[in-house]
């Protein structure tokens, strides 16, 4: 085995045994973005969110709560090759962009009524709970 192909499996075996990021499949890997994030966005408004959901092959389901507007809002997206799109309807926010290869952190461009802008965020290791109304 070359020794690139030796770190390319412990890696994926770190990762696997950590629960983060990419798994090894027999197609190549897969990216696991259930869980928690926390990030930012900036443009027509920005402030920070949290969002947790859970992942069923290409497809997001959770919650997400905005510093502004303020609140809690249910959300859902889809996963493709590394390309990641969710909304949240209540407040007519789309987001789209790309995950790491890690599947650690994601970053792209949102729009809505208002305009739009930039955001970025980072899995956090533990899970938070977020309350919906």
């Amino acid at each position: 085995m070359h020794v690139k192909s030796q770190a390319a499996a412990l890696t994926a075996l770190v990762l696997l045994a950590l629960g983060l990021g990419a798994t090894a499949t027999a197609g190549g890997s897969a990216l696991h973005l259930g869980g928690s994030w926390a990030g930012t966005y900036s443009g027509a408004v920005s402030g920070k969110f949290t969002l947790t959901w859970t992942q069923t092959r290409g497809t997001l389901k959770g919650a997400i709560k905005l510093s502004r507007p303020s609140g809690s809002y249910p959300i859902n997206g889809t996963i493709v090759r590394g390309k990641i799109r969710f909304g949240v309807v209540a407040v007519g926010a789309t987001y789209k962009g790309s995950v790491s290869a890690s599947g650690l952190k994601m970053s792209g461009t949102w729009a809505s009524g208002p305009g739009g802008g930039s955001w970025s965020a980072h899995k956090l290791l533990t899970v938070t709970r977020i309350k919906l109304p």
